[in-house]
């Protein structure tokens, strides 16, 4: 973060100084105390379990000069604010305008969507970072899903004048969500990947997910660029919600995308190919490049087209963009993951989040890799905020296993449970489908059950907890003893 005054930090939060008002703020914003260091500014944020109200003295004493906190405490330099966790947001908007003051190449670019925004903006990060620089902090792309009311500002207050990219994810489970996030950081660059049912039970509705992803739309700055996916008609419609002066970009498989993928393949290892195509504008034509990812799953086509876009519109050259592409990664743990064992089982751990969309992808994926040779195995737990429709859904994706022919099923935890009816009533199974109640279960069968050669997905909601199993499996040697 950019140095702050205790003085310039109560002004920023509108908080109470109880401290010396010429400390200065050096290091990073932390809201845990065990990652604090020298000038450190820590935010006592209070939790489900702990508050973190009670660590903000060992915080101090491990470097901490300041404490954002709700009251005063002994012996602790503290800025005094009503709520810790809006003055985080108030703190993390001061710093970017007075940055973007500064830094007139800085560009924050932020993707929004019911799927693939960790996926999207760690592309980003792969088709920008090349662009950025060498100076520190020259782009800056948090690690996982920091895409919330906490994360989000967290990832701001890393700002500084150095920086030419500030890449966000914008998350969101109500109306309001990604208008309070992006008047937290306004985009230069905001994407809208997909509306979906992801946490469809606290919107209430799809017609309110799709109110909320628009958000992104209206809060970008004045002569900003929207990308929008034409291939969802709910966010190609967005762009009726666009400001005037506001650039539109799309992209899609359909014939009328700005940039688009023809010609999609598939290989057996579950990697798209294709054209991307861009189309033609004054006096530059059309365009093209040959892309071959060597990320696993076809949907991720969509996310890598919008990564395009915007790096298109930054000014990346489309074969700089091609070439990224194909050589990116995957960058946030528990995210189509493949591990190849030493036994030949291939565990592709997909545990960090799970709706209706993400799970079908995630099964079609794997009835891909597995293919007509070897045996794939679903290993699938709850998906969560799925309201009043989550029997249909868990339902309706156990059906959807025994259609895709996939070989062996294990449903973990009771949540899931109606996974496992639904491929029941739709099979007629025995023990193809089998329920476990809880991950140690899981792990004893699947370390028993799995053969060389097998492909096994492991697929859930984070709360669900299924990324141990997918840790743990990735770390098995031999999926039996050998001894036996």
């Amino acid at each position: 973060m950019i140095e702050l005054t205790a003085a310039q930090v109560a002004a920023a939060t509108g908080g109470r100084l109880n401290a010396d008002p010429d400390v200065t703020v050096t290091g990073a914003v932390i809201i845990d105390s065990r990652a604090a260091g020298p000038g450190a500014l820590f935010v006592a944020l209070p939790g489900e379990r702990v508050d973190g109200h009670d660590f903000a003295a060992a915080a101090v004493a491990a470097g901490a000069v300041l404490v954002l906190a709700s009251r005063a405490l002994d012996g602790v330099p503290t800025v005094v604010v009503d709520d810790p966790r809006a003055a985080l947001g108030d703190l993390a908007r001061h710093v970017l305008a007075t940055v973007r003051e500064t830094a007139a190449d800085l560009r924050v670019v932020a993707v929004t969507g019911s799927v693939g925004k960790t996926t999207t903006k760690d592309l980003l990060g792969q088709l920008l970072t090349p662009e950025a620089g060498d100076a520190p902090d020259a782009i800056i792309v948090p690690s996982g899903s920091f895409n919330n009311e906490i994360g989000l500002p967290l990832t701001v207050l890393r700002v500084t004048p150095a920086t030419r990219y500030l890449v966000l994810e914008m998350g969101a489970d109500g109306v309001g969500n990604i208008a309070y996030l992006t008047g937290i950081a306004p985009p230069d660059v905001g994407i809208v990947l997909r509306v979906g049912v992801a946490h469809i039970g606290p919107f209430g509705g799809v017609e309110a997910i799709a109110k909320t992803k628009g958000e992104m739309v209206e809060g970008v700055v004045e002569g900003g660029t929207v990308v929008l996916n034409a291939d969802d008609q709910r966010v190609a419609a967005m762009a009726d919600r666009a400001a005037p002066g506001t650039v539109l970009r799309t992209f899609g498989t359909i014939p009328s995308a700005d940039v688009r993928a023809e010609d999609v393949t598939v290989d057996e290892a579950g990697r798209a190919r294709f054209t991307l195509r861009v189309a033609g504008g004054g006096d530059v034509g059309e365009q093209h490049a040959q892309v071959a990812l060597s990320l696993v799953g076809p949907h991720h086509v969509t996310n890598a087209l919008a990564a395009a876009t915007v790096a298109l519109r930054l000014g990346v050259a489309i074969g700089d963009v091609a070439e990224r592409l194909s050589a990116a990664t995957p960058r946030s743990p528990h995210r189509m993951a493949v591990t190849e064992r030493p036994d030949g089982v291939t565990v592709v751990d997909d545990a960090y989040n799970a709706n209706p969309d993400s799970m079908k992808a995630g099964l079609r994926t794997l009835a891909v890799l597995a293919g007509r040779t070897r045996r794939s195995v679903a290993v699938l737990g709850e998906m969560r905020e799925l309201g009043d429709g989550a029997r249909a859904a868990h339902d309706e994706i156990g059906r959807l296993v025994v259609r895709l022919n996939i070989k062996q099923l294990v449903v973990v935890g009771q949540g899931a449970y109606h996974i496992h009816e639904g491929a029941m009533q739709e099979g007629s199974w025995g023990s193809e489908s089998v329920f476990v109640p809880d991950l140690d279960a899981a792990k004893a069968l699947l370390d028993e059950l799995l053969e060389p050669g097998d492909v096994v997905l492991v697929k859930s909601s984070l709360g669900s907890g299924l990324w141990e199993l997918g840790d743990h499996l990735s770390m098995v040697n031999t999926a039996k003893d050998n001894n036996k």
